[in-house]
């Protein structure tokens, strides 16, 4: 079992054109995680001592307010890199929390072998803030170009697996929408 995950970590790295070496410093480090649902990664507020690459389940980043309202960042699926670049760039705590949505199977690396890769120009590091760059990008046109409809319909066309492993208000959060809009655009959408 752990092999396969650890090779799951070796073709992921590969496609993103690591070097061997990276790739074998990477898989050594790397430290297998099953965990269950709701199980919390990383605490807003905490310092991050890892980073995980999701073999499989799903996991979810949100920004907790005072008044105890979540805003969902964002979500993770199998196959995905979960990176806190803005806690790793400056060293500050996470300004959000990490956590399972479903039973999960995990690759924990510790952020000092990110750090070291900064540090040393590594082409992986430069390719996965790229990635993340881009990732980003696209959300953000995503939230600007398109109305609430919009943004709900084209979640439901590109995510469908998503869509059936979290809850409604979880939708409505990453859309920025509230969960009564949600369920006034699906019922309209039912209708049509």
């Amino acid at each position: 079992m752990i092999a396969n995950m650890k090779e799951s970590l070796y073709q992921f790295l590969s496609q993103l054109g690591a070097t061997q070496e990276t790739i074998e410093q990477a898989v050594a480090l790397a430290e297998p995680m099953e965990l269950p649902t709701r199980h919390v990664l990383l605490n807003q507020g905490e310092s991050p001592a890892y980073c995980y690459f999701l073999l499989e389940g799903s996991c979810h980043a949100c920004y907790l307010t005072a008044e105890g309202k979540q805003f969902s960042k964002e979500f993770y699926w199998d196959q995905d890199v979960l990176i806190g670049f803005e806690s790793l760039i400056s060293g500050q705590p996470s300004p959000y929390l990490l956590e399972t949505l479903s039973a999960s199977r995990l690759l924990a690396l510790p952020i000092s072998l990110l750090n070291q890769w900064r540090d040393e120009g590594n082409p992986l590091y430069i390719r996965l803030l790229e990635r993340q760059l881009i990732y980003k990008e696209q959300k953000e046109r995503f939230m600007l170009m398109h109305s609430p409809e919009e943004r709900y319909q084209l979640f439901a066309a590109n995510f469908s697996d998503l869509q059936t492993r979290i809850a409604d208000y979880q939708i409505a959060s990453y859309l920025g929408i509230t969960p009564i809009s949600l369920s006034r655009i699906k019922k309209r959408l039912e209708e049509e």
